[in-house]
């Protein structure tokens, strides 16, 4: 029986993904062009929470695989990503590597390579989730009190080793450890957003303004930009920013004039997948021909092409020859259930 979708958790996934796709696409613009516009004030903003959000909504549905065994486990929360990181990987890799236009073989090779144990460009995320699944089975009989202090810790440590796993590991686990032990609690926020709309908007405020100062106030300390980086008050901002995002997402829910954000997160795999190719296509069409000469203008045009760009592949690519682009076919399985395991994924709501 088809299980029904629950609307504001795909509105807040839809928040977090489209803000990632902000982020890459006004940073990489405004390098381009040699400027700043207003998205890179609404990314300055959304750094503190932006990530954080997505791991904790990550983990919101975890409670219920983690007892399953070990082989299905690890279909699901394993090689499903494994699947997609390495076929996307490959697509970034041979349009980056410069191997149609006469690079050097060798280097751009090793670069694939390095990506197996690096994550490569945008994908870290996704090569992450795997590692925080798998970290938590197997920490699941600890109890929870002593492993969420433990991952706050290291979030607050700050781990700097120059590899992209372990710093970002000590930095998102805590998130997403949360989003799976304070599930009911999370829900319980939801919930309570819904039902007490006028309390929920003026917490909004409060917190907006909040992490408007935390944001853009510069930081009197070496090595932190702003006060919202500095340890434990980034931990604070985070945790708040993704409320803030479970608050909004909630509120908004019954909306239909938002039914395309919560579209944007029933797709976000999709989203995140494909956003590269036609954001860095727009990107350089524009600042190449001149097009826009607003950053603000030219950011926005670059973020709308990369949400749209793949929500159209994905509609394209649905039922086709290319559905393996974001289907994971059932020969890349480790177990073969009597259900067709593609139908089922695009009606679960899971990590992404």
């Amino acid at each position: 029986m088809r299980e029904p979708r629950i609307a504001w958790v795909d509105n807040a996934k839809g928040i977090c993904v489209i803000l990632v796709v902000m982020m890459h696409s006004a940073l990489g613009v405004g390098e381009a062009m040699g400027g700043e516009g207003l998205l890179h004030w609404i990314v300055a903003f959304a750094k503190p929470f932006r990530i954080p959000g997505f791991f904790l909504i990550a983990g919101l549905f975890l409670s219920r695989t983690i007892d399953r065994d070990w082989r299905t486990y690890l279909d699901r929360k394993l090689v499903h990503f494994a699947y997609f990181y390495v076929l996307w990987l490959v697509i970034q890799w041979l349009f980056k590597s410069g191997l149609w236009a006469g690079g050097d073989p060798l280097a751009a090779f090793g670069q694939l390579a390095l990506a197996m144990v690096e994550p490569f460009g945008t994908l870290w995320f996704i090569y992450l989730l795997p590692i925080f699944f798998v970290a938590t089975k197997l920490l699941r009989k600890v109890p929870s009190a002593l492993t969420l202090l433990a991952a706050a810790l290291m979030e607050t440590t700050r781990i700097e080793s120059g590899w992209t796993v372990p710093d970002e590991f000590a930095a998102r686990y805590v998130y997403f450890l949360a989003g799976y032990l304070l599930a009911p609690q999370v829900f319980a926020l939801a919930e309570s957003a819904r039902k007490n709309p006028r309390e929920a908007v003026l917490g909004l405020a409060a917190w907006a303004a909040a992490d408007a100062t935390l944001a853009f106030s510069p930081s009197p300390f070496a090595g932190y930009s702003t006060f919202a980086s500095l340890p434990v008050a980034s931990l604070v901002a985070g945790f708040a920013g993704a409320a803030a995002v479970i608050i909004f997402a909630a509120l908004v829910s019954d909306r239909p004039r938002w039914a395309w954000l919560r579209y944007c997160g029933g797709a976000s795999l999709a989203i995140y997948l494909g956003f590269f190719l036609p954001m860095a296509a727009a990107r350089k069409v524009i600042v190449d021909y001149q097009l826009i000469t607003s950053v603000g203008l030219a950011s926005l045009f670059v973020t709308v092409v990369g949400v749209v760009g793949p929500l159209l592949l994905y509609r394209m690519t649905k039922r086709g020859l290319f559905r393996f682009l974001f289907e994971r076919p059932s020969s890349f399985r480790l177990d073969a259930p009597n259900a067709n395991e593609d139908e089922l994924s695009s009606r679960r709501q899971s990590a992404l």
